[in-house]
């Protein structure tokens, strides 16, 4: 198999160490605009010639194209979101698997006929949070007959030890990407009714919640993103349900701190003018706060999935919790955050061309991803799927 990698940052370094120690990947083309960065990690970690490694930037649609002409089988997409549509479009015309850890475009959607007409998978959502989350979910929702709840947890937080600083936070990913993330609606279902949540509410007391992780402790929950949407491709709809949403964790404290921050406006989208120059408010924050915001070299960061789904089968009530709890390899130095997007991207490359995911076209997480295979996959790389319940 020959990969095509776009993208080598903290997720990408760790798709590429991955894709790296498997026996099916033959060549793989590592291509990333910081080339002196990939060029140095390449060297560090001995990959040798197995790992070509080329400068591009992605705003040149032009110079990716060409390197589809390495005669690539599958193509993992870890550039900004911006992208996705012209990777994919690129991908599904020379019949190239596509694999990307973020949500479903609308030209993702356009395209899915274009790929199974071409025998083309497209494999979005297959990250983190996307990705792992939607797999457990699948899984979980096909052990009941009636599902009356569903409840979806992530967060990638400093371990407890790490967490020192004011608002008990850490960068794993980008900064203004999380700020960007304060500041959007969410929608879950409550009492049987989908709720909208207004962007400006999203910290506020009646919308939070905490939730005890065994081992862990107490941490806030917040409303993250449109749920609701999901619950089509879950099987799902109002006519049942009573809870349901997805939610992002954070040790106590931060979700007010943030509030405030929020409240102060210093969150919105509208740029200030500073001396007749617009600033974009959370773009500054972000470059502000983020070096204060750096894990030392011996601190550990923690990557938290928790799915929870009741409901009854054969009409007896149960409920049942897959949960991953995962931290920092010291040795690697690979954060738990980059080890559960980058294994996750790496393995469903991996599946797609072994067969494993078998589809073709627009592909799911929660229906076309086997679930004891990819958590098989999980495990060999220490990345360990608990049961906490069962159903009856």
């Amino acid at each position: 198999m020959r990969v095509l990698l776009l993208g080598v940052g903290m997720q990408g370094k760790l798709a590429l160490h991955d894709l790296t120690q498997s026996d099916r990947v033959t060549d793989i083309v590592a291509a990333d605009r910081d080339i002196d960065a990939l060029l140095a990690f390449v060297r560090r970690m001995g990959y040798g010639s197995r790992v070509q490694c080329e400068a591009v930037d992605a705003s040149d649609m032009g110079a990716v194209e060409r390197l589809f002409e390495r005669s690539v089988d599958i193509v993992v997409d870890l550039l900004p979101p911006e992208f996705i549509d012209r990777i994919a479009e690129c991908a599904v015309h020379r019949g190239v698997h596509y694999v990307n850890t973020f949500f479903v475009t609308p030209g993702l959607q356009q395209m899915s006929r274009a790929a199974r007409d071409r025998s083309v998978a497209l494999l979005p959502e297959f990250g983190l949070d996307p990705g792992i989350d939607l797999v457990l979910l699948g899984e979980a929702v096909r052990q009941f007959d009636t599902v009356t709840e569903v409840m979806s947890y992530g967060a990638g937080i400093p371990a407890p030890e790490a967490a020192d600083n004011p608002i008990n936070y850490k960068v794993s990913w980008t900064f203004e990407g999380v700020l960007r993330g304060y500041r959007r609606a969410a929608r879950v279902v409550r009492d049987g009714a989908a709720v909208t949540i207004p962007e400006t509410d999203i910290f506020a007391s009646q919308h939070t919640h905490e939730l005890d992780i065994e081992g862990l402790g107490r941490l806030e929950a917040y409303p993250n993103e449109d749920f609701v949407q999901c619950l089509t491709t879950l099987g799902l709809d109002l006519s049942t349900l009573r809870q349901a949403g997805r939610y992002s964790l954070r040790w106590p404290g931060h979700l007010a701190f943030w509030g405030k921050i929020a409240d102060l406006h210093l969150l919105d989208d509208d740029p200030v003018l500073v001396d007749g120059r617009p600033i974009d408010r959370k773009r500054y924050l972000a470059r502000a706060l983020e070096p204060h915001l750096q894990y030392g070299e011996a601190e550990q960061d923690l990557a938290i999935l928790r799915v929870d789904v009741a409901g009854t089968r054969a009409g007896k009530p149960g409920r049942i919790i897959y949960q991953v709890i995962d931290r920092r390899d010291l040795e690697t130095g690979f954060t738990a955050m980059s080890r559960l997007v980058g294994f996750t991207a790496s393995i469903g490359a991996q599946l797609i061309n072994s067969g494993d995911i078998s589809g073709r076209g627009l592909l799911s997480p929660v229906r076309d991803v086997p679930f004891d295979r990819f958590t098989s996959e999980l495990a060999k790389r220490g990345v360990r799927v608990e049961t906490r319940s069962k159903t009856p």
